[in-house]
C-alpha cells in the first residue's frame, strides 16, 4: 500500500508541474495568483474534510495506521496556524514565486531547479549543525556530497547554457510552442529563488521541530493547508478588487491581422483546476509516505521532477538543446541520489 502511496505522490506532484504549466498564459500577468488560488482552495477543502473527520470519527482514527490517519485525520488546534505561519508562508511564497517563473522558461528546465532545494536545505542544516542550532548535528556522507556537487554542477551549467543560447536559436528551438521564450537572466533567476526560499522553509521546518515548538506532522499539514487558504484569498482580492480584473478569466491583448492591439477575455483554464487537485494529492500522500515504514519512497518521490521533464517533452512539445539535458540529467541523478542517501542511512548502510 505505501508503495501505491508514493506512486500517486511522484505522479501527482509531477501532474502539478505540468497542469498548472498548461494552465498558464504568456502573456497573463496575473497567472501565478490564478494558480495560487486554486491550490489554497482545493488544500482547503481537504483541511475542512480532515477536520470535520477528526471530529466525527476521531476515537476511532486516532487509533489507524499512520497512512491512513494522513488522509483524513488531524490534530490541529488552532494556536498551530500561528506556531506554523512562518514556515508555511515561505513555503508558499516560494510556490507563488515558481509559478510566475512558468511564463518565462521551460518546464523541463524550471522542475529540476526547484526539486533541487533540498540539496541546499541539507547543506544549510549541516553548516547549522556545526554551530550548535541542532543537538544532534547532520553530517555529509560520501554519497550526499556527489549529490550535492552534482546538483550545483547542473544548476550553474543549466544557467550557462541559458545565457550563452542566442534569441534566434530559443526561438528555433522552440517554434511551434505556445510560449515564445527569449534569453533572460531573470527566466533563470526564478527557480533559482525558488530553491532557496523553498530550502529556508525546510531548515525553518526542522527548526520547529528541534524546539518542541511543532511535534505533530498531521497539525503541521493542516496548518499549511490553512494558510495557503490566506494566500487564496488574497490571489482572489488582489486580482478582483485591486487589479480590477476577473478570476475566472483573463484579459489578453494581441494583434489582430492588421497590427492592431486587441484585448479580449479569456476563460481560465481547467487545467489551473487540474494543477491545484495534483498539488493537493501530492501532498496528502506524501504525508501517508512520510508517516509509514516504507523508506524506499522518499527517493522513488524524489523523482517526480524526472516525469515532469518527460511529461513537458510529450505534451509541451519543449525542445531543449544537448546541453540543456547533459544539466538536467546531472541534477535529477543528485536529487535522486539525495533520496537514497537518506534511505541507506534509515537502512544503516550509511
Amino acid at each position: 500500500m505505501e508503495f501505491l502511496y508514493a506512486l500517486i505522490a511522484l505522479v501527482s506532484w509531477s501532474g502539478s508541474d505540468l497542469f498548472s504549466k498548461m494552465g498558464t498564459e504568456q502573456k497573463d500577468k496575473f497567472s501565478h495568483w490564478r494558480v495560487i488560488f486554486w491550490v489554497g482552495a482545493i488544500m482547503g477543502a481537504h483541511a475542512l474534510i480532515s477536520i470535520v473527520c477528526t471530529l466525527l470519527f476521531g476515537d476511532v482514527l486516532v487509533d489507524a495506521p499512520d497512512f491512513v490517519k494522513s488522509l483524513i485525520y488531524t490534530d490541529f488546534v488552532a494556536m498551530d496556524f500561528l506556531k506554523y505561519l512562518p514556515v508555511a508562508f515561505v513555503y508558499l511564497l516560494a510556490m507563488v514565486i515558481g509559478y510566475v517563473g512558468l511564463r518565462y522558461i521551460e518546464l523541463s528546465i524550471s522542475s529540476p531547479i526547484c526539486n533541487a532545494s533540498g540539496s541546499l536545505a541539507l547543506v544549510l542544516i549541516v553548516l547549522l549543525g556545526l554551530f550548535g542550532v541542532f543537538s544532534e548535528p547532520t553530517s555529509l556522507n560520501f554519497v550526499d556530497i556527489i549529490a550535492v556537487a552534482l546538483i550545483t554542477f547542473g544548476i550553474i551549467w543549466l544557467g550557462v547554457v541559458e545565457y550563452r543560447e542566442s534569441d534566434e536559436v530559443k526561438m528555433i528551438r522552440t517554434q511551434g510552442d505556445k510560449f515564445k521564450y527569449t534569453k533572460s537572466f531573470i527566466a533563470i533567476l526564478i527557480p533559482i529563488i525558488y530553491l532557496f526560499l523553498d530550502a529556508i522553509a525546510t531548515v525553518g521546518d526542522e527548526i520547529l521541530y528541534e524546539f518542541a515548538i511543532f511535534e505533530s506532522d498531521y497539525a503541521a499539514n493542516t496548518a499549511f493547508e490553512l494558510v495557503s487558504v490566506c494566500f487564496a484569498i488574497f490571489a482572489f482580492a488582489w486580482v478582483k478588487l485591486v487589479k480590477k480584473d476577473n478570476m475566472f478569466s483573463m484579459k489578453i491583448t494581441e494583434q489582430d491581422e492588421n497590427g492592431n492591439a486587441v484585448t479580449k477575455n479569456v476563460p481560465f483554464s481547467k487545467y489551473l483546476v487540474l494543477g491545484g487537485a495534483c498539488e493537493t494529492v501530492g501532498q496528502i500522500f506524501y504525508m501517508a509516505v512520510m508517516a509509514s515504514t516504507f523508506i524506499a519512497g522518499i527517493p522513488m518521490i524524489s523523482a517526480y521532477c524526472v516525469l515532469s521533464v518527460v511529461w513537458s517533452r510529450i505534451f509541451l512539445k519543449e525542445k531543449l538543446s544537448f546541453l540543456h539535458y547533459i544539466a538536467i540529467i546531472a541534477t535529477i541523478v543528485g536529487i535522486v541520489g539525495l533520496g537514497f542517501s537518506e534511505m541507506f542511512v534509515e537502512m544503516g548502510v550509511l
